[in-house]
């Protein structure tokens, strides 16, 4: 088979297995206890804390260990929102993951915020003079994600951020999607939450962290014994943490070493306790244009496969921004087609794809990104999107096209 719907997950990295394993065995203490089973997971989970701040480029004290990339969108949004409101006015936009639109319709329905949507053009981009037209007096806090999960759309975060603290709210982002694919820095990204899930870059579902700038004030969703500082109360799961930490370290090492000859860093102030981390970043900025030569590979392989599927398949087109997107995601519409009857003639031929968002697997409604994106009905039900990990080759993408040519003629009986 050919894999490619990394978007919705991920095999797990065997580091990650391997570095779980003495957690789940001999070293099952709990983190809060005092005796010497206890400490050593302590150890355990201050080491992953580490290692995964080193990934963020932040301190290990701004670092929640969560269930996902869904709770950490909730308690970046919720509990910052909640912490110490400026006001009672959010921003978010419509093409955002249902997680962050259900966390911002909580804030909505049962605490009375109101909220204000900048629309994204046709690619899905966001751009900042639309953002500055949204802000308020008492805006508190604005949501947008770094990358799109169905359209694969990079937003100029740090723009953005810079735009949002000008007026004086806070800014979050969720990197689910572009944490796997784009080197993250959160001080040059200049945002003051941000959120992830391990199952996007090789750990266990179920893992996940989020980065909360320090002093902030943050209303915790889970209330009890105050484990993360107070952040998210119950037992840490030490194992899947140091899971996480050795995803993000495995991952981490192999963005440094493509992007160390054409990098520009970005140099934190110094810190006594040592907790900052520097981190190397692509010179070019996070929007999306990659100088680093294993992004370069990677975009380039994805624009061949890109120009063989508007090539060959009648009714192609691509949806999202055709050079500011992820280097391993290519989303189509196919006009005249259902993407799902599509998807199971490339399983048949090997190809493992998507329609869409798999949070969304088993609806019938069309997708509301694609809707907001300006697609109607029809076209959104003729979705596909191909996304893919670094082990997936230049010549797999040109086979998958070719099944996906092959797949829609079979269809239509269109060649």
């Amino acid at each position: 088979m050919i894999l490619l719907d990394a978007a919705a997950t991920t095999p797990v990295r065997r580091s990650a297995l391997e570095a779980a394993w003495p957690y789940l065995t001999g070293t099952f203490g709990n983190p809060s206890s005092v005796h010497e089973p206890g400490l050593a997971a302590a150890r355990g989970l201050a080491g992953a804390r580490s290692a995964v701040a080193a990934f963020l480029g932040c301190r290990a004290s701004e670092v929640v260990f969560t269930s996902g990339g869904t709770e950490g969108a909730n308690l970046a949004i919720k509990g910052l929102a909640l912490g110490s409101p400026r006001g009672r006015h959010v921003v978010t936009t419509r093409i955002e993951h249902e997680a962050v639109l259900a966390s911002v319709a909580y804030l909505e329905r049962v605490h009375g915020f109101a909220v204000s949507y900048v629309e994204a053009d046709a690619t899905g981009a966001v751009d900042t003079a639309a953002l500055r037209t949204v802000l308020r007096p008492d805006t508190t806090l604005v949501t947008i994600g770094w990358a799109n999960n169905e359209v694969g759309t990079v937003q100029d975060v740090a723009a953005l951020a810079a735009v949002t603290h000008s007026g004086g709210a806070l800014f979050h982002t969720d990197a689910v999607q572009a944490a796997a694919a784009l080197p993250v820095d959160v001080v040059a990204l200049g945002v003051d939450a941000l959120s992830l899930s391990g199952h996007k870059l090789g750990a266990p579902k179920g893992s996940g962290a989020a980065y909360v700038r320090a002093g902030l004030p943050l209303e915790p969703l889970l209330h009890g014994g105050g484990q993360e500082r107070g952040r998210r109360s119950g037992t840490e799961n030490v194992a899947w943490a140091v899971a996480l930490a050795a995803a993000c370290a495995e991952l981490r090492s192999s963005q440094s070493a493509a992007t160390a000859p054409q990098s520009a860093t970005f140099r934190r102030p110094d810190i006594a306790s040592g907790e900052r981390s520097s981190q190397s970043a692509a010179s070019a900025g996070p929007r999306g244009d990659f100088v680093t030569t294993g992004e370069q590979r990677a975009a380039a392989d994805r624009d061949a496969f890109i120009r063989a599927v508007l090539a060959g398949v009648p009714g192609a087109r691509l949806t999202g921004h055709p050079t500011a997107r992820l280097p391993r995601h290519a989303s189509f519409t196919v006009a005249g087609v259902n993407g799902e009857t599509v998807l199971l003639e490339l399983d048949r031929r090997g190809v493992i794809a998507s329609a869409g968002s798999a949070c969304a697997a088993g609806r019938t409604e069309p997708s509301h990104v694609l809707l907001a994106l300006g697609l109607t009905s029809d076209e959104a039900s003729a979705a596909l999107r191909f996304t893919w990990t670094e082990d997936v080759t230049a010549a797999d993408l040109q086979t998958a096209a070719a099944a996906l040519v092959e797949s829609v003629a079979a269809i239509t009986g269109r060649r």
